[in-house]
C-alpha cells in the first residue's frame, strides 16, 4: 500500500500549530496576568513620570478614588491598593506594574473586594489586589478601568512596604477622620497628653479641616513630633456625611470616608509600629490595673499567645454631667474652647447583651481589613478585654437616652494621671499661646 506522507505531515502540523495557538491563547486569557507593553520606550514614557502626591486620587472613571498601593506578601505575593469605590458603578479595574527588572509594564487585573461595613452608602472602602507576575518586582504602578490606556493620563503610584523594617515605635494612635470646624481645643490637647503618658510615641490624624484654633495646636504638635497628619479631602470628590449610617443622612460615603482612613493608617504603619490604637480624640484606652500602655499589653499578650485585635469596651462619661465638687476646674481653662475631662466623672452603666462600641489596639501585621468597632478579616484571634483589666474612656454627649443623672456611676479614674497630666496640659496651651489667641477673639 501506497502512503502520502507529505499531506498527513502537513495536516499533522497545521493540527498541532492549531492546538499550540488556541492553548496560547487560553493561557493569556485566564492567567491574571499578561504583558500588553513590552518595550523600553513604553517603561520609560509611563515609570518615569511623575508620582501622585495627593492622598486621594480619583481615576478616570470618576467612581474610583486611590488611597495607596501597598505590598502584601503575609499570603502569597500581592500588591493591595487601599481606595474608595461605588459598589455598583466599578466593574473592571486593572494594574500597571512597572517592572524595572525586565523593562517591561505589565497588565495584572485587579481583583475588587469591597470591604462589607459600606452601612447602606454608594461608596466604599475597597481593597484592589493585584498578584504579582514572576520575575516582577514592581516599585511603581497605576490604577486604571480598562487595558487600553493612555500612558500621559494614568497616575503613578510608589508601592509602599516593599522594603519591610522592624518596627521603630511601639504605639501609634489613628484618629480618624477631623472634619467641619472641629474645635474640642482643651479634650483634644488632654487627649494627645494622655496618650503620651500611656506611651504614644505617634499620633496620625486624617484631617479635612477644623478651626483656626484647632490649626494651631495641630502645628504645635507636629513641630514637637507627636502629631502626623494626613490631608484627607474627600468632600472634594464626594459627598460625605457625618454620620455613620446612609439612612440617617443619604449621601455618598459614611463618616467622611472614616473606614478607608483606618484601613491605610494600619497598612501605613504595618511595619513601623508595634501596636496601632484606632479611637477617636474623645476617647481614651485606660488601663484599671497597669500604668502604660506596654504593661497592660504585655499581660494581655501573655495571657492571650498569637492575639492580634484586642477589644476595649466603651464606657460613657456624660460631657453635660459635672463633679461640682472637685479640685479640677481651673480658671485658666475655662477660656479654652472645649470640654474639661477632669470635671467629668459619671459614667452610664453598660447593660449586659447591648451592643456595644468597642475600640481596639491591634498588631497591624495580623490585620487584613478593618472597621470602626471591630476587625473584618485578619490572621490570628481576637480577644474582648474584661473592663477590670482596661476600657475605653469615652467623654461625650449621652448615649443613653433612658437613664436619669442618679442612675450614672461615679468614677474618678482620670484622677490619678492628675499631677503630670495638668503640668503637661499647661505646657502645651502656654507653648502653643492658645490662651493668649483665644483672649484676642
Amino acid at each position: 500500500m501506497l502512503i502520502h506522507w507529505k499531506p498527513l505531515v502537513a495536516g499533522t502540523s497545521f493540527f498541532v500549530i492549531f492546538i499550540l495557538s488556541f492553548a496560547s491563547y487560553y493561557w493569556k486569557r485566564s492567567t491574571p496576568w499578561y504583558k500588553i507593553y513590552g518595550t523600553s520606550k513604553s517603561y520609560d514614557r509611563f515609570c518615569r513620570g511623575p508620582l501622585a502626591r495627593d492622598t486621594i486620587t480619583r481615576l478616570k472613571d470618576k467612581h474610583s478614588f486611590i488611597i495607596a498601593p501597598y505590598f502584601d506578601n503575609r499570603n502569597g505575593t500581592l500588591i493591595r491598593i487601599i481606595s474608595i469605590i461605588h459598589h455598583e458603578k466599578v466593574k473592571d479595574l486593572h494594574c500597571l506594574l512597572c517592572c524595572q527588572n525586565s523593562g517591561n509594564v505589565t497588565i495584572v487585573k485587579a481583583k475588587i473586594d469591597i470591604h462589607k461595613d459600606r452601612f447602606g452608602f454608594p461608596y466604599g472602602t475597597a481593597d484592589l489586589l493585584c498578584g504579582e507576575p514572576p520575575n516582577c518586582t514592581p516599585q511603581y504602578m497605576s490604577i486604571w478601568p480598562s487595558r487600553e490606556s493612555d500612558f500621559a493620563l494614568i497616575p503613578l503610584f510608589e508601592i509602599k512596604n516593599r522594603n519591610a523594617e522592624s518596627s521603630s515605635l511601639e504605639f501609634t494612635v489613628c484618629i480618624s477622620t477631623m472634619f467641619g470646624d472641629y474645635n474640642n481645643i482643651l479634650q483634644f490637647i488632654q487627649s494627645i497628653e494622655m496618650y503620651k503618658i500611656l506611651g504614644a510615641q505617634k499620633v496620625i490624624i486624617y484631617k479635612t479641616r477644623c478651626s483656626p484654633l484647632m490649626e494651631k495646636v495641630l502645628r504645635y504638635y507636629v513641630s514637637e513630633g507627636t502629631i502626623e497628619i494626613v490631608p484627607w479631602p474627600i468632600d472634594l470628590y464626594l459627598k460625605p456625611s457625618s454620620y455613620w449610617h446612609h439612612s440617617m443622612d443619604a449621601k455618598d460615603i459614611g463618616y467622611y470616608g472614616q473606614i478607608a482612613a483606618l484601613n491605610d493608617c494600619i497598612y501605613h504603619n504595618m511595619y513601623r509600629s508595634k501596636y496601632v490604637l484606632l479611637i477617636d480624640a474623645d476617647e481614651i484606652i485606660l488601663p484599671v490595673k497597669d500604668a502604660d500602655w506596654k504593661s497592660l499589653m504585655q499581660r494581655l499578650q501573655k495571657k492571650n499567645p498569637g492575639t492580634g485585635v484586642f477589644l476595649f469596651e466603651n464606657h460613657v462619661f456624660r460631657n453635660n454631667v459635672f463633679d461640682l465638687n472637685g479640685p479640677f476646674n481651673f480658671s485658666s481653662w475655662s477660656g479654652v474652647p472645649g470640654v474639661n475631662v477632669f470635671r467629668h466623672i459619671f459614667k452610664e452603666p453598660n447593660r449586659k447583651g447591648d451592643f456595644n462600641n468597642k475600640k481596639m489596639v491591634v498588631d497591624p501585621r495580623k490585620v487584613i481589613q478593618t472597621s470602626v468597632h471591630s476587625v473584618l478579616n485578619m490572621y490570628g484571634d481576637t480577644v474582648e478585654v474584661p473592663s477590670d483589666i482596661a476600657f475605653l474612656f469615652h467623654c461625650r454627649i449621652p448615649e443613653r437616652k433612658d437613664l436619669t443623672d442618679e442612675s450614672l456611676i461615679r468614677d474618678p479614674i482620670l484622677w490619678k494621671y492628675n499631677t503630670s497630666l495638668i503640668a503637661n496640659i499647661n505646657h502645651v496651651l502656654h507653648e502653643s499661646h492658645i490662651l493668649q489667641s483665644h483672649a484676642k477673639l
